[in-house]
């Protein structure tokens, strides 16, 4: 027979709590030593190497604007440090996109950074907010913005008008012409801003209708505009067989779409 089992209960359970109680004491200790080692200084961060789109970036501009955030509200420890959130304080950064941070052992970090490539400003020009090439909205001051057109719309429509700025471009560069503006109205109207001072009413539609309402405008236009001296200020293409055009020191024309039925304004 056990020796164990002639002990009395109280002698018994006093033992199994015993026993319960070291092996509560052995984790809390193994899980200080672990907290410890994982936090030891040896476990620092001690370099952090950036690769990718940096031509926005530096070492003292993200020193200046991440390092010293992450450290301050992350810690420093290499094992213990939230990828997460250190990938989400290198996106906070003007011009940064993207961003993948990943643990190089022994203590170094690297990051690759993924920038937005400015083509329009969004809304107005110089508001602070542009337009990538994902037609994603971003606020940045860009170091050359002479060049770059303004998109505007309702909130969420910056991809919308770059799609149909990049159909519509080719175009009007074909009459020589650049596209200053495009925008979208709260009414869901399309208007273009030429460079040279003219507007043009696209009025509704999906894009390859509008590409193509444009077209007929692009084809037909010279031969109005060879037939009358006079640049050209507005154009309305809001009509079902047509456009009216209206150019400096010549009165609003109606120009029917070939093989299509007159038109009237």
């Amino acid at each position: 027979m056990s020796t164990t089992a002639l002990l009395p209960l109280d002698i018994r359970l006093m033992r199994l709590a015993t026993r319960l109680l070291m092996g509560v004491l052995a984790v809390l200790v193994l899980g200080a030593l672990g907290h410890w080692a994982l936090n030891h200084p040896m476990w620092s961060v001690r370099s952090m190497v950036v690769v990718g789109d940096v031509a926005h970036q530096n070492a003292i501009t993200l020193r200046a604007q991440v390092v010293t955030r992450m450290r301050n509200e992350l810690g420093s420890s290499f094992m213990t440090l939230d990828l997460e959130r250190t990938r989400d304080l290198f996106e906070s950064v003007p011009w940064v996109r993207q961003a993948v941070v990943q643990r190089e052992f022994p203590n170094r970090l690297r990051i690759t950074l993924q920038e937005h490539q400015a083509v329009a400003w969004w809304q107005t020009e110089g508001s602070g907010q542009l337009v990538n090439t994902w037609g994603e909205v971003f606020e940045a001051n860009p170091d050359d913005s002479d060049n770059l057109p303004v998109l505007a719309g309702p909130a969420n429509s910056a991809g919308d008008a770059l799609r149909l700025f990049n159909a519509l471009l080719p175009q009007y560069q074909y009459l020589g012409f650049g596209v200053e503006r495009l925008a979208l109205t709260e009414r869901g109207n399309w208007q273009v801003g030429l460079d040279n001072g003219a507007r043009v009413e696209l009025g509704r539609g999906d894009h390859a209708a509008l590409v193509a309402r444009n077209q007929q405008f692009i084809r037909t236009v010279s031969q109005v505009t060879q037939r009358f001296a006079g640049d050209m200020q507005e154009v309305d293409l809001r009509y079902p067989n047509g456009y009216a055009l209206n150019m400096r020191g010549v009165s609003t024309l109606a120009t029917t779409v070939p093989g299509q039925p007159a038109n009237t304004r």
